[in-house]
């Protein structure tokens, strides 16, 4: 697939997911022929289809087919996945009438210990949608920047949020920067550890440049931060892949390069 092509199914995923979510999006991804996509070129489906999971903010319960890609389990079923405070939880495909969701948009349910499979595509896969996340918080509190004006002119102007914008730009394109090199299992353990921090770097500072506005039920942006918490949640947060990375470095007592420059 050229760049081209991925420009064009781009956009069509973009009309699709704008119209769907949940298993009505699993439906449409399928019809569009995610799971070819997946097991024939996952470098291109992966990152194209989660980061754009999050920059429309919608959700899906793909990440499954890519932990079941890694250890050739049953398609179509669930995978048990490692959540923040040593639990486990499903991301069911479909609703499960009275069993409460951890979170109220996604079908995140609690269960007991998973078996342990590889985890490497995965982070990669909620690495690129907490970038995608981060992407759609930035835009909105640079549209705000631009729109909002004191003392007559825009906020954008002012160098305190000119700064925090600046910042988390940074660590957004960092945090892809590190997506694009990963290619093994320590690498994606960075990816998805710089993606979140990336996200929480955002979500705090767009909030700052957003103001009251940002606590309101109306505006989108609470919608996106409560969606990174949830997925820095999975398959190990930054804060714990940070100690974990620490913790294989001080062992190995050597820092592996992602890229030779």
């Amino acid at each position: 697939m050229d760049s081209a092509e991925q420009d064009l199914f781009a956009d069509t995923l973009r009309k699709v997911m704008s119209s769907s979510s949940g298993p009505t999006l699993d439906k449409a991804l399928a019809e569009l022929g995610w799971s070819e996509m997946l097991a024939d070129i996952p470098d291109v489906a992966i990152p194209l289809v989660f980061r754009l999971l999050g920059e429309t903010g919608t959700h899906s319960s793909i990440l499954n087919d890519v932990l079941l890609l890694a250890h050739d389990g049953e398609p179509g079923s669930v995978v048990a996945l490692p959540f923040v405070g040593h639990r486990w939880v499903e991301w069911t495909r479909e609703h499960i009438d009275g069993q409460d969701s951890i979170d109220p948009e996604l079908p995140l349910h609690e269960v007991t210990r998973g078996v342990d499979v590889p985890l490497a595509q995965a982070r990669l896969a909620l690495g690129w949608w907490l970038l995608g996340s981060s992407r759609a918080m930035l835009d909105l509190a640079r549209t705000h920047a631009l729109d909002r004006t004191q003392f007559g002119r825009p906020i954008a102007a002012f160098q305190a949020v000119r700064h925090r914008l600046a910042e988390t730009l940074v660590a957004i394109e960092g945090a892809e920067a590190t997506l694009r090199v990963a290619h093994d299992d320590f690498g994606a353990l960075l990816a998805k550890a710089a993606a979140g921090r990336a996200a929480s770097i955002t979500s705090r500072h767009v909030q700052q440049v957003l103001g009251g506005i940002g606590f309101t039920a109306e505006h989108p942006f609470h919608r996106h931060a409560r969606r990174v918490i949830m997925l820095d949640s999975l398959l190990g947060s930054s804060r714990e892949l940070t100690r974990e990375a620490g913790a294989l470095i001080r062992t190995s007592q050597t820092a592996p390069r992602l890229i030779d420059l």
